[in-house]
């Protein structure tokens, strides 16, 4: 083991540098993904005629399919149909279509988890369906969700890894070129990439853990 040639300035900045492409990757990916998923959970939970059985039909099959295969269908089977997307974009689709598949299951747990009375009181009091859906039940639901969408977000930060297999220049592709260039590097650069996963992800589930007792 050499941990100070795998920590030299070049390498730890070689390292940084994918980890900066795992976090734009992660955050674009949360931010679309979650967006996507309060639709989808939404439409679910008002049971929407034919609609909702068709987004009930698609999420499972997405929630059944491994990442590993989206991924590669992104990158690799979407060019022979003529969408062709660079790694970032194939990578970020792919998370996104798994991402917001799981969380949408959440959403739709989070909202059918909301108190009926207050749902049955909000109508008495002249809101339409849609106002008590926005106004009463979603603010509710998103509360007792943080706990579970954090998590998700934790494991979606460490889905960006399963990128490596297209060569995205994230973290782990850049911890392969190192340890490729010298045997001898290959303990100490995983356990550099360990502790950046480590610190990011120990500080989500922190701040969920805050939000959560908050609202109790």
């Amino acid at each position: 083991m050499d941990f100070i040639g795998a920590y030299s300035p070049q390498y730890l900045v070689f390292l940084v540098e994918g980890f900066g492409v795992t976090l734009k990757v992660a955050f674009i990916s949360i931010v679309l993904s979650f967006a996507i998923a309060i639709m989808i959970g939404t439409m679910r939970y008002a049971r929407i005629p034919v609609v909702s059985q068709a987004l009930a039909t698609v999420v499972e099959l997405i929630r059944n399919l491994p990442l590993l295969l989206i991924i590669f269908f992104t990158y690799f089977a979407l060019p022979e149909v003529g969408l062709k997307l660079d790694k970032v974009a194939a990578a970020i689709l792919a998370l996104v279509i798994f991402e917001a598949a799981m969380l949408s299951e959440i959403v739709r747990s989070g909202l059918h988890s909301v108190d009926r009375g207050q749902i049955e009181a909000a109508r008495s009091s002249g809101l339409s369906y849609m106002q008590t859906l926005w106004h009463v039940v979603l603010p509710q639901a998103l509360r007792k969700m943080v706990p579970p969408i954090v998590s998700q977000f934790i494991s979606l930060l460490k889905d960006t890894s399963l990128a490596v297999v297209i060569a995205l220049p994230e973290l782990m592709n850049h911890a392969q070129i190192i340890n490729g260039r010298n045997v001898n590097y290959v303990i100490p650069t995983f356990l550099m990439v360990a502790m950046m996963y480590f610190v990011v992800n120990y500080s989500l589930s922190r701040v969920s853990k805050r939000l959560e007792n908050k609202h109790i």
